[in-house]
C-alpha cells in the first residue's frame, strides 16, 4: 500500500517542480526577450546614472566632483555591470526585475499558498514588460526602488531588523524609500525598535561613505537642497486636474491588475463584516502611503507608480486567485488593454525604426558620432542642456563636475523645453563662474535649438569664455562647438 501511494505522490511532486521551473524559465525569457529590444537605445532613466556611474571609473568622486541629483545607491547599482550600455545594461535590467518577481513570489506564497504566489510574480513581471518603455525599461531610482520596497514590507513581520535594512536601501536609492519605513512600521509596531536599527546600521555605513569621500555636504546640497527646489515647483498649470487624469490613465491601463485588487477588497470585507480587521487596514494604510508618495511634488510621471505598483500587484494575486471561471476570464482579457497598447513598442524599438518617443536618443547617436570623427585622445566634454547620453556615446570624459545645465541655469529638465523661468538665481551664478574655469574640449549644446531663451551663448556670464569656441557641427537638436586653442 505504501509503495502504491508514493508513486503518484513523487509523480505529483515532479511534475510540479517542473511546471515550477517552467513558469520562471518563461517569465526570466519575456524579461530578457522585452529589454534586448531596446538594446539599441538608452532612455533617460538610463542615461543619468549611466553617465555618472562612467565618470566615477573615470576616477570622480560622486557629489564632491560630479554634481548628482539623486541617492548614491542609484549610480553604484550602476557599477554592478561595469557601467556599460548595451547588452549588459539590458541583461542587468531584466535580471533585476526577475528578482523583484522573485520577492513578490515569496511574498504571496507565505501570505497565502502557492497559487498567490505565482499570481504575483507573473502579474508584476507582466507590469514591468508592458507599461511605457520610458518607465519599464530603464532601471530608475522608482524602479530599482521596487525590490527592495516589496522585501522591506515582506520582512515587517518576522524579521523587523533586515526590513528597516531593505527600507534604508530603497531610501538610498529614493528619498520616497523613507514612506516605505513607514509601512514596514504600521504592519508591524512592535519591531520599530529592531526596523529603526536596520535602517540606521545602512544609513550610518552610508554617511560614513560619503563623508570619508568628502562629499557628505555636496550630498545634502544636490540631493536635498536642490531636490526641495525642484518638487516645489511643479510645472503644470493645474496639477491637481493633471494628477487625477493620470492616476485615472494608470488605472486604465493596469486595469486587470486593479480589478482584481478591488474584488480581493470587496471579498475580504464581505468575509469580515462592517468592521475591517487589521489585516485589512494594513493594506490600506500601505496603498494609501504609496499613492500619497505618487503625489508629492505634483508631477505624476508614469515612473512615480512605481512606488504603487507592489501594494496593488500583492492584492490583485490575492483576487486572481480567489476569481473563478468566467469572472476569471474576464479580469484576464482587461490584460489586452496594455499588451495592445504598449506590446507593439518592442517591434518598433528591435527593428531601429524611427519613433518619436526616441527622437532625442536618436539626435544624441548622430551628434555623438560627430564628435568621435573629431575628438582625440584627452578631450574632454560639457554638455549643455539635459542629455547625459551624450557622454555615453561619445565615451568622452566631463570636463566639469555637471552633466547637464540644470544647476547652471535653474530651469530643471522638466520645462526647459519650453519654459526659461529659473527656479533658483543665486546659486547658479556662482555655478557658471566655475564653469568658466574649465576648458572643455567639445561642448554639446543639446538644448538651444529646443528653446533658443535658455541656449548656452545667451547667458552674459558666459561669454567671454564661450568666445573661445565656434561651431563645428549640427544635427537636429544639437549643436556642437569646439575649443580653438586646442589644436
Amino acid at each position: 500500500m505504501v509503495a502504491r501511494t508514493a508513486a503518484p505522490a513523487g509523480l505529483y511532486c515532479k511534475l510540479t517542480l517542473r511546471q515550477s521551473r517552467l513558469f520562471w524559465w518563461m517569465l526570466a525569457a519575456a524579461l530578457v526577450a522585452t529589454r534586448m529590444c531596446h538594446v539599441g537605445l538608452l532612455w533617460e532613466g538610463d542615461a543619468y546614472p549611466l553617465a555618472a556611474a562612467q565618470q566615477m571609473l573615470h576616477g570622480r568622486a560622486l557629489y564632491r566632483d560630479l554634481w548628482f541629483d539623486k541617492p548614491p545607491l542609484l549610480a553604484l547599482g550602476y557599477l554592478l555591470f561595469g557601467a556599460l550600455p548595451g547588452w549588459p545594461l539590458r541583461l542587468f535590467g531584466a535580471f533585476y526585475s526577475l528578482v523583484a518577481c522573485r520577492i513578490a513570489y515569496a511574498f504571496g506564497r507565505e501570505l497565502w499558498s502557492e497559487r498567490e504566489g505565482r499570481w504575483a510574480a507573473a502579474l508584476l513581471g507582466f507590469s514591468l514588460c508592458f507599461d511605457l518603455p520610458s518607465a519599464v525599461i530603464p532601471v530608475a531610482s522608482d524602479l530599482l526602488m521596487v525590490a527592495p520596497h516589496l522585501a522591506a514590507v515582506w520582512l515587517a513581520r518576522r524579521r523587523p531588523f533586515w526590513s528597516g535594512a531593505l527600507a534604508a536601501v530603497a531610501f538610498w536609492i529614493n528619498p520616497k524609500g523613507a514612506l516605505v519605513a513607514l509601512v514596514c512600521l504600521i504592519w508591524n509596531p512592535a519591531g520599530a525598535v529592531a526596523m529603526a536599527a536596520g535602517f540606521a546600521a545602512v544609513s550610518a555605513a552610508m554617511l560614513a561613505w560619503l563623508a570619508g569621500t568628502g562629499a557628505l555636504a555636496a550630498y545634502g546640497d544636490e540631493v536635498w537642497r536642490w531636490g526641495r527646489v525642484y518638487a516645489a515647483r511643479p510645472f503644470e498649470d493645474a496639477p491637481v486636474h493633471n494628477g487625477i487624469v493620470r492616476t485615472l490613465g494608470w488605472a486604465g491601463f493596469h486595469a486587470a491588475i486593479v480589478a482584481a485588487a478591488v474584488w480581493n477588497a470587496y471579498r475580504s470585507r464581505d468575509r469580515q463584516g462592517a468592521v475591517a480587521s487589521s489585516d485589512t487596514l494594513r493594506w490600506i494604510a500601505w496603498t494609501i502611503i504609496s499613492l500619497a508618495g505618487v503625489t508629492a511634488g505634483m508631477r505624476f510621471f508614469p515612473r512615480y507608480y512605481f512606488l504603487l505598483l507592489p501594494a496593488v500587484v500583492m492584492l490583485a494575486a490575492r483576487g486572481f486567485a480567489m476569481l473563478k471561471g468566467r469572472a476569471l476570464f474576464a479580469v484576464c482579457l482587461l490584460l489586452l488593454i496594455p499588451l495592445v497598447r504598449f506590446g507593439p513598442s518592442y517591434v518598433t524599438a528591435a527593428r531601429g525604426e524611427e519613433w518619436r518617443d526616441t527622437a532625442i536618443d536618436r539626435d544624441s547617436r548622430a551628434a555623438a558620432a560627430l564628435v568621435r570623427t573629431m575628438a582625440k585622445p584627452g578631450d574632454t566634454l560639457f554638455v549643455w542642456g539635459y542629455r547625459p547620453e551624450d557622454y555615453v556615446y561619445t565615451g568622452l570624459p566631463a570636463a566639469t563636475m555637471y552633466l547637464d545645465s540644470q544647476p547652471l541655469s535653474g530651469v530643471p529638465a522638466d520645462r526647459h523645453l519650453t519654459q526659461s523661468t529659473p527656479v533658483e538665481t543665486e546659486a547658479p551664478r556662482e555655478r557658471r563662474a566655475g564653469l568658466v574655469r574649465s576648458a572643455p574640449t567639445f561642448i554639446l549644446d543639446g538644448l538651444g535649438l529646443y528653446n533658443p531663451r535658455l541656449a548656452i551663448g545667451t547667458y552674459p556670464d558666459l561669454c567671454a569664455w564661450f568666445a573661445n569656441y565656434r561651431e563645428v557641427g549640427r544635427t537636429g537638436g544639437t549643436v556642437i562647438y569646439w575649443r580653438e586653442a586646442v589644436r
